[in-house]
């Protein structure tokens, strides 16, 4: 309720501002915390890093099943359960005390649909990078929380990425994080080419799903097993 004032003292201030009115940016609020449990935004969600630490990630490694795609799978049915148990109260919340804008188009729902899953794979290939690099630095607190830093900021959590300026604005709409959470909700609110942003979330989810592939086949000679 907080961040929804927030946004609307912001744009009854400046109407209009970056192609959004009160409603979108109230509808944007509950939208994006929505989008905390299943995007995991705040990091974590996955036992990767503590099973290299302990060593069970050896069983994993010699399983007849890739690493990474196992623990996507896992991943996407945390993400199933958190949408029906942390996505949908906060917003119809929103929408009982603030009103909230609802697509129009039966199709918007099932884009944004698919939107918010390649968000969720893009939140995967994030943090399946950051959870495996404890294969060489032990001890992922340091990266987690530069991970969070930068996601807060630069996914749309903060402010939508729409109102930052000039150059810091491209650059965040460039970068996999504005898949989070920034595309899916201009995909529901109906405010970017559909086509562009699924396109988008596409490449960068490609993009990350194939560096941890090539993350893991390094991970394979590097693993060490301690006291074993």
């Amino acid at each position: 309720m907080l961040r929804a004032y927030v946004l609307i003292a912001l744009w009854e201030a400046r109407p209009g501002l970056a192609g959004y009115d009160v409603v979108d940016a109230v509808t944007f609020c509950f939208l994006t915390q929505g989008f905390i449990g299943p995007m995991q935004v705040f990091g974590g969600g996955l036992e990767l890093a503590q099973r290299v630490r302990t060593g069970d990630v050896a069983l994993d490694l010699v399983r007849p099943a890739s690493l990474q795609m196992w623990t996507l799978a896992d991943d996407l049915g945390r993400a199933g359960f958190l949408f029906l148990a942390r996505s949908v109260p906060p917003t119809l919340a929103g929408a009982a005390l603030f009103g909230i804008r609802l697509p129009d188009a039966p199709g918007t729902w099932a884009v944004f649909a698919v939107s918010m899953t390649l968000g969720v794979v893009v939140s995967f290939g994030l943090r399946y990078l950051i959870a495996l690099s404890t294969c060489w630095i032990v001890d992922d607190r340091g990266v987690q929380a530069l991970s969070l830093a930068l996601t807060t900021f630069f996914s749309g959590m903060i402010l939508p990425l729409v109102v930052f300026p000039g150059w810091l604005g491209d650059l965040a709409r460039a970068l996999p994080w504005a898949a989070l959470i920034q595309v899916p909700a201009d995909v529901f609110l109906g405010k970017t080419d559909v086509a562009a942003a699924l396109g988008f979330q596409t490449a960068w989810a490609a993009a990350l799903l194939g560096l941890g592939a090539l993350a893991t086949r390094a991970a394979r000679s590097k693993v060490v097993i301690q006291g074993g």
